[in-house]
């Protein structure tokens, strides 16, 4: 489910900007930008996430503002006279005069490292950041739950259009017999006229019987509702309904082409596949929901 929060806090002399961004994804998954004096906080940032969202990619970013003169990196004086040194003794070897651009050292690795601060003052800004997180993510939810009540609403439309149909297929099971006996009797007849002979009433009847009970889809017909009525309810419950809603769309889906595969009636088959539609239309939308 997409959406946005965004908050910011000062500590220590320094703003602390956090802002968190969600998009569809049927799994939990983060992506988190840190500044590398803070870089500590991943995990825990992490496992925040974690425990306050269950679903869709989360893409967390803080930004530090107004840093303190001091800065944030320190010079590894050690490492950069050891490469000045080794630079120098490469320059006399070879008989080569020119000058060392100590600008262009800072970019080696190793010479540019965060100040990283002591365990009480981290401590504290771990407190701070996870505050300011808890904000951030608040905001986000609301965000959230709007979209939720739009889609709930959409799923509830596709949930009523199949009950619909399957109000209708119920009422056609009993035609399709008629018209089936009516088509078997019809057709027998016009064969056995050339002979003289006429079907026989039990005959027909036991024809009619072993196509009643192959074509028979009550049972799927009562499970699908129930599908219905419990997809129905996971919607409307506060937990987290998500993976149990994707769940039962694919019941609702195998339960259909159950009904498909035993029907051979024109109309039947129509409304199947009515209702394979709002089915798939369903599972694309239970992706988007926590």
């Amino acid at each position: 489910m997409t959406g946005f929060g965004g908050a910011e806090g000062r500590f220590g002399g320094v703003t602390y900007v956090i802002e968190v961004k969600t998009v569809n994804n049927r799994y939990f998954k983060t992506r988190i930008k840190l500044p590398e004096p803070v870089a500590f906080l991943e995990e825990d940032i992490e496992k925040l996430l974690r425990d306050s969202l269950s679903r869709g990619m989360v893409n967390y970013v803080l930004r530090l503002k107004e840093v303190p003169e001091e800065g944030l990196f320190d010079i590894n004086e050690k490492a950069l006279r050891t490469y000045i040194e080794k630079l120098g003794q490469i320059a006399d070897s070879v008989d080569v005069k020119c000058p060392i651009d100590i600008g262009g050292l800072l970019l080696l690795p190793g010479i540019l490292v965060p100040l990283l601060p002591d365990e009480e003052k981290a401590g504290q800004i771990r407190d701070a950041v996870s505050n300011i997180t808890r904000e951030a993510i608040e905001r986000l939810k609301e965000m959230r739950a709007s979209e939720g009540a739009a889609l709930a609403a959409d799923l509830q439309k596709h949930c009523s259009a199949i009950k619909k149909c399957l109000e209708q297929l119920r009422g056609r099971g009993g035609t399709v017999l008629v018209e089936y006996q009516e088509r078997l009797k019809k057709r027998v007849d016009a064969l056995l006229k050339d002979v003289e002979l006429k079907l026989d009433e039990e005959t027909l009847a036991r024809e009619v019987a072993v196509f009643a009970e192959r074509s028979d889809v009550s049972e799927e017909i009562a499970r699908l509702e129930s599908h219905l009525q419990q997809f129905m309810a996971s919607c409307e419950a506060d937990s987290q309904a998500g993976r149990r809603l994707d769940f039962i769309s694919q019941e609702m889906l195998r339960e259909a082409n159950t009904i498909a595969s035993k029907s051979s009636d024109t109309e039947i088959m129509s409304l199947v596949v009515d209702m394979k539609c709002q089915i798939d239309r369903i599972k694309e939308q239970v992706q988007n929901v926590e």
